[in-house]
């Protein structure tokens, strides 16, 4: 089964060890490798919240998360009853050996408000919110919605929790890095941290501060920790917000803006970034860390370029070989896409997946 490379570029550009019998092989026994046991961490805890269609969506999310990352992964899946058994029997099928474990919750929102929860921007959507009290074991945790993709191990966003200062319990990127496109700055009813607001689909947590934390408001002088504030302000902005639960994240991080460490824009690179032209100068130089592919665009073909990583990620088997397997179609597709002003730029979504390849093949090379 294994197959000989036949191109020496790859092996010097990969700086692959010259005795690996082949990409399939060097892959399957890197996998088996427990790196558990050379880096032995607490795990990175990573939610989301699944509802409707988009079984395939957060799947896809997942398998981009295990490529890459290093320390163990504890995934808290949140989905409708009726996808509990789909998610079993597609992530009891993933090879992860240990490198991974997930549990399964039901929606739940507070019982004499759910309704209105429920019914708030998208069906499920404000579950988010509520993590902080349901996962009451959970020190931190890196929520994220069903429409992301990992092209860097998840252990490099997890270690900004260490760059947190003494009064910051979250992490965000901005809505914006242009306001004359924002749509807070020109549209928003109602208060937002910052110049452009900040988009919570990419959310790092430190939900013990969170828990403990007490809450400057508009609504009252006393401050509420965060099971006090969420309902108050769904009461008082209900009729001005349009993205519900980030809307109201956008007004608690106005009040307290210094509990918020915003990381830049790479971190949640979304169409929004590319699609009037290049706006996201972090990713120009560094490359993509985390592709968002919002409003649709992974399923559509408004936006070819976000599409391609979906379906390359979606399609990618484990045990083959990444560079054969996944990098150089996806490029070759990426290519096709240069008419739109995202594929123009189409180098910025390969430049860091091309690095966490590279980097993998290393760590697994040494691990042998």
């Amino acid at each position: 089964r294994c197959k000989n490379l036949s191109v020496s570029f790859w092996n010097s550009y990969w700086m692959l060890p010259s005795d690996v019998c082949g990409m399939n092989c060097f892959w399957e026994a890197a996998f088996r490798y427990d790196y558990t046991k050379t880096h032995p961490s607490e795990k990175m805890h990573l939610a989301v919240v699944a509802c409707g269609e988009r079984l395939e969506e957060t799947v896809t999310m997942l398998r981009s998360a295990i490529i890459f990352s290093i320390k163990p992964l504890q995934f808290h899946i949140f989905a409708e009853d009726q996808l509990h058994k789909s998610f079993k029997d597609i992530l009891d099928d993933f090879p992860y050996e240990g490198k991974v474990n997930y549990t399964l919750y039901p929606i739940t929102f507070p019982a004499e408000s759910a309704a209105e929860w429920k019914k708030l921007f998208k069906p499920c959507a404000s579950q988010r919110l509520f993590l902080p009290l349901i996962l009451k074991n959970v020190d931190s945790l890196l929520y994220v919605d069903t429409d992301i993709l990992f092209l860097r191990p998840v252990d490099d966003i997890w270690s900004f929790l260490g760059k947190f200062n003494s009064t910051q319990i979250a992490a965000m990127a901005p809505e914006h890095e242009e306001p004359r496109i924002g749509w807070y700055n020109r549209f928003a009813r109602h208060p937002y941290y910052g110049v452009t607001g900040i988009n919570s689909g990419v959310m790092l947590m430190n939900m013990t501060r969170i828990r403990r934390k007490y809450f400057k408001n508009d609504m009252t002088p006393v401050r509420l920790q965060w099971g006090e504030v969420l309902m108050p302000l769904l009461k008082k902005y209900k009729l001005n917000i349009t993205w519900g639960d980030q809307d109201l994240l956008n007004i608690m991080f106005f009040h307290n803006p210094e509990s918020l460490y915003v990381f830049p824009c790479q971190w949640n690179y979304r169409p929004d970034h590319c699609i009037y032209g290049s706006n996201c100068k972090e990713a120009e130089e560094e490359g993509i860390f985390i592709l968002h592919g919002n409003r649709g665009v992974y399923h559509d073909d408004k936006q070819p370029t976000f599409r391609a990583v979906y379906e390359a990620i979606k399609n990618y088997s484990f045990g083959d070989d990444l560079v054969h397997s996944l990098l150089q179609p996806l490029e070759l597709e990426l290519r096709k896409t240069m008419h739109t002003y995202c594929g123009r730029v189409y180098k910025v979504f390969m430049k860091q997946l091309t690095k966490s390849i590279r980097d993998l093949y290393a760590r697994r090379s040494k691990g042998r």
